[in-house]
């Protein structure tokens, strides 16, 4: 009997084995330990001079350590040695073994067993496996491919680059999905139909196996990315056709537009002058307070158009948008600009001398700074969180005493007639040319 070495022994290693121990004195080597009841003594070796003493030797390791496993074990090749690759990509493990065996005589052969521990439970009946001939003399090749066959396995002959391209759209794409399900938390339910179970055995099959083999065969594949490009561009697409807006009778439909502010704010200035200069009659507005609720409401098509500050010419980028922006994908519809001035009020029943801080969004800050320091320089100025970052929502709180007392804010002087504030001074903006740029934005 030909005698063969399996190098690893992991969940793939034990199918190897399976499949191998009957018609070959197969040794398998580990740099774990093997437990007794699983293999006899004289079947395992942690001697890696003794595991390529085998004239074949199997690689069932990790894709992402393949090289470095090459590399460490070279100085044990012989020059009758053939090395039968089995990893779940094959360009990767081809360019290794090109690069080590370059200038020897040594003998490689790719495969790629397209079936696991879970498919191979019942045999081997059927199970297609791919075979590359590659550095493999004639008639190895020829003994190889037809003991795979008489093992009822379903050979298919392929070069390395063309099963990678198939790979990926097929094997790459299922795990893709399975752990896809996985993180959706998609489970059995009373009333699974046969395509949910069908979902199902996906979901267990392909999280069965290693998150290492998962991400190898994302990373060591290269045609894996533009597989999931494109899973996430035809994703897009669909979503967009279930929320987007029936085109025949957009022209008796409502526009909604949500803005970074609440009522009063300079994002609502904004998206008037926008709809006043376009003259859009049947519009809405939905006051979303931040850009991250802005970008999420048109992810989730409750809104049809969002709008946000995008740079000032004083306070330059707002880090708020510039970090709500990288969560979400969309697309611009115009940028535009319009005149900022900033006033500070109080409730009326307030006097400035009870004031201590002046909280508004640290863009109006950044506007101001000078100003404020100037003229002000016994106030504490700082922000809100959350939604509170928005001016025009401090000045509501304020107006319904759900802030400290001691507490002013900034913003147009229009929040002073909507929310009933004291208008301290205006126009305290540190240049009096101060703009902000604001983004209309809609959908991919």
């Amino acid at each position: 009997m030909k005698k063969i070495t399996i190098i690893g022994y992991g969940r793939f290693g034990k199918t190897l084995h399976k499949l191998l121990k009957s018609d070959f004195d197969v040794l398998i080597y580990s740099r774990s330990t093997i437990e007794k009841d699983i293999l006899e003594d004289e079947h395992i070796t942690y001697d890696l001079k003794k595991a390529y003493e085998s004239d074949v030797v199997f690689y069932a390791t990790p894709i992402n350590s393949f090289e470095k496993i090459i590399a460490d074990h070279k100085k044990y090749f012989r020059d009758n040695h053939l090395l039968i690759d089995v990893s779940s990509v094959k360009m990767h493990p081809k360019s290794i073994l090109k690069k080590y065996l370059e200038d020897t005589t040594i003998q490689a052969l790719l495969t790629h067993p397209m079936f696991g521990p879970d498919s191979a439970k019942n045999g081997f009946e059927k199970l297609p496996i791919i075979i590359e001939q590659f550095r493999t003399h004639e008639e190895n090749y020829i003994f190889w491919k037809n003991y795979f066959q008489k093992k009822g396995l379903h050979t298919i002959e392929m070069d390395a680059e063309e099963h990678d391209k198939l790979a990926a759209d097929s094997q790459g794409l299922t795990h893709f999905v399975g752990r896809l399900l996985e993180e959706y938390g998609f489970k059995k339910t009373p009333i699974d139909s046969l395509g949910t179970k069908k979902l199902l055995e996906v979901e267990e099959q392909t999280c069965n196996d290693s998150w290492q083999l998962f991400t190898d065969l994302q990373q060591y594949n290269p045609y894996t990315k533009g597989m999931r490009i494109k899973l996430g561009d035809s994703y897009e697409k669909i979503y967009n056709k279930i929320i987007s807006i029936d085109k025949k009778d957009s022209s008796n439909k409502k526009v909604v537009f949500g803005i970074q502010g609440g009522r009063g704010s300079f994002n609502e200035e904004a998206i008037l002058y926008y709809v006043k200069k376009n003259d859009i009659k049947n519009y809405q507005i939905e006051y979303l307070f931040t850009s991250e609720n802005v970008l999420k409401a048109l992810h989730s098509g409750d809104i049809d158009q969002g709008i946000f500050a995008i740079h000032n010419s004083m306070g330059g980028i707002v880090f708020e948008t510039i970090e709500a922006m990288g969560k979400y994908p969309f697309s611009v519809v115009e940028e535009f600009a319009i005149k900022i001035s900033h006033a500070l009020m109080i409730p009326k029943n307030k006097a400035l001398r009870d004031i201590t801080t002046i909280m508004t969004h640290p863009q109006v800050l950044a506007q101001c700074r000078i100003s404020l320091t100037q003229k002000y320089p016994n106030l504490r100025l700082t922000s809100g969180t959350g939604e509170l970052i928005d001016h025009a929502l401090v000045a509501r709180n304020l107006s319904e005493g759900k802030l400290p007392k001691d507490i002013a804010t900034m913003g147009s002087t229009i929040l002073a007639e909507i929310y009933g504030l004291a208008i301290i001074e205006d126009n305290l903006q540190d240049s009096k040319e101060n703009y902000t740029s604001f983004l209309l934005i809609k959908r991919l």
